[in-house]
């Protein structure tokens, strides 16, 4: 065997045992990053950083390589009520969060420089683009990534959300395709997300950010 047929079969072990572990409990953290990491190598992850760096703004900011330092979140909260970064800070700690809980990934490439911003950043992903944390809205945050970036983690997370559904809690389909349509629209609509260096206007309104995106929450998928 050959190691290129062994690194392929490590990351189909990684992917399926994160797959199964998310189907019998969503909210297993550490095994969507199983799911992810197993499919770091695909082909389609590949086309979904190329998607993504087709945009002059977001090929910038892989050029630069911009990562944001940890978060202090003391110093938000001083920060304008209206504003990102104390929205930010108060949802994190109100639903008891660690900013910093993420596994890392050493950038080596500009795959690997995806995986970890988008990991650093889902959070804020979640403020702006108006989800909340439960299963429906994680699954429309997905919808909307997939719609922004081709992530291929977006794709297999929602299929097995819509398996684990169909399953588990069928009388909750329709509520459940009906959040990942908003997400996709939302996220088709939006201007890319990934551009944004969050972490340096965090005293930004709010509803200055949604508004220089496109992003228009409703009742119908805000938390």
């Amino acid at each position: 065997m050959t190691l290129a047929n062994l690194r392929q079969n490590l990351d189909f072990l990684s992917t399926l045992k994160g797959v199964v572990t998310l189907l019998r409990d969503p909210t297993q953290t550490e095994s969507v990053y199983d799911v992810e990491d197993g499919l770091r190598h695909t082909k389609a992850t590949e086309l979904a950083v190329e998607y993504v760096k087709s945009k002059p703004e977001v090929a910038a900011l892989f050029q630069e390589r911009y990562l944001a330092p940890s978060v202090n979140l003391e110093a938000l909260l001083q920060l304008s009520p209206d504003s990102l970064g104390y929205t930010y800070a108060t949802y994190i700690k109100d639903s008891g969060f660690d900013p910093n809980f993420y596994r890392r990934v050493k950038v080596e490439d500009d795959v690997s420089y995806f995986l970890l911003r988008m990991r650093q950043t889902h959070d804020i992903w979640h403020i702006v683009a108006g989800f909340s944390t439960d299963v429906f809205g994680e699954l429309g945050l997905k919808a909307f990534e997939l719609a922004q970036t081709h992530r291929t983690m977006s794709a297999v997370l929602i299929a097995g959300g819509l398996l684990s559904t169909l399953f588990k809690h069928p009388e909750q389909l329709d509520k459940l395709l009906e959040q990942i349509a908003i997400g996709y629209r939302l996220g088709a609509k939006a201007k890319p997300f990934f551009a944004k260096k969050w972490e340096e206007n965090w005293e930004r309104a709010l509803i200055e950010w949604r508004q220089e995106l496109g992003i228009e929450p409703t009742k119908e998928y805000m938390p």
